[in-house]
């Protein structure tokens, strides 16, 4: 059984459009903290988070949108993962943007650094989030929070301090990306990230990538944060989501990925970011991720209903 808090981060001010404020909601109504309780987790819902008030921040990179409210979402959210982390708690949290990890990622990392233990991040997603202010062609702030956990340069005071232990680049496997811009493509390359597109997928299948991932978290004694994006999914079964690429893992793919993490038994943290209900089909994305999950925290195949999508 695991003890498991449910935190949501209603933010839209990353994105490119509105929408994912909608998002924990749905989750909610989707039924996540019951299909969890039916596998014999202890669940609590902690209700939604707040967006701090912060002021106008200095920054030459005047085409940053919205900063200010996303500098609000990410010290609230940093500090609430800050205090969870601390807690024997799994915390999810039911976003909302993926800006929003500019606060959960961090809060771990200086966490995870207080006790002496490393932080490792998978991020399941179509889009790398690599970039900087200075390489983002949109401006949209849901494109750096990997840049900004790492420590990179050229970013506002977002968190209203130094930030606290930069996350380690070696440390981050990043699986199903197919949309990386070209700066931010020098920059991942440049670092020591695992960045696996999907024909890595297509050549080598899901578990000889991941699996080397989780060994070296195993080894290292670490911890692990899961940020699973909607659109690391195929659009075809999962289409409520702003920045949909074509070509996605399928059903069966990204399920087997959260099998293969339940099996591991290393998962610390967990983020579900980017749902847009707004853009759903009666509720079936908000569904598939319910789905997955539960594959992550026990349900097993042999376990599963037949449903119509």
């Amino acid at each position: 059984m695991t003890n498991i808090h449910l935190l949501g981060a209603p933010i839209e001010e990353g994105a490119g459009r509105r929408g994912c404020i909608m998002g924990p909601a749905a989750y909610r109504t989707a039924g996540l903290a019951e299909e969890l309780a039916s596998l014999g987790h202890e669940v609590v819902d902690l209700g939604d988070a707040q967006r701090d008030e912060v002021d106008a921040l200095e920054t030459e990179y005047t085409h940053l949108k919205l900063l200010p409210q996303v500098a609000g979402w990410a010290r609230s959210l940093h500090r609430h993962a800050y205090d969870l982390a601390k807690q024997d708690v799994l915390p999810i949290y039911l976003g909302g943007d993926h800006a929003l990890s500019m606060g959960t990622v961090t809060g771990h990392v200086a966490a995870a650094a207080e006790l002496g233990l490393p932080q490792f991040v998978l991020w399941l997603d179509a889009h790398s989030d690599f970039n900087v202010p200075a390489s983002s062609p949109s401006g949209n702030i849901h494109g750096m929070p990997v840049a900004f956990a790492c420590g990179l340069d050229g970013f506002p005071d977002i968190l209203g301090k130094p930030l606290p232990a930069p996350l380690e680049s070696r440390n981050v496997c990043m699986i199903g990306l197919r949309s990386v811009d070209g700066m931010e493509r020098d920059l991942l390359q440049a670092s020591d990230a695992l960045a696996y597109d999907m024909r890595a997928i297509d050549e080598h299948g899901i578990a000889k990538l991941l699996l080397p991932f989780l060994d070296q978290v195993a080894a290292a004694d670490g911890l692990l944060h899961v940020s699973l994006d909607v659109d690391f999914i195929e659009p075809d079964i999962a289409p409520a989501v702003g920045t949909t690429v074509p070509g996605g893992a399928t059903f069966r793919e990204a399920h087997h990925i959260m099998e293969m993490l339940h099996d591991s038994g290393l998962v610390t943290s967990l983020d579900l970011v980017e749902l847009n209900p707004f853009l759903d089909d009666r509720g079936r994305t908000a569904r598939l991720m319910v789905d997955l999950t539960a594959s992550l925290f026990g349900r097993r195949v042999l376990d599963r209903r037949t449903q119509s999508y």
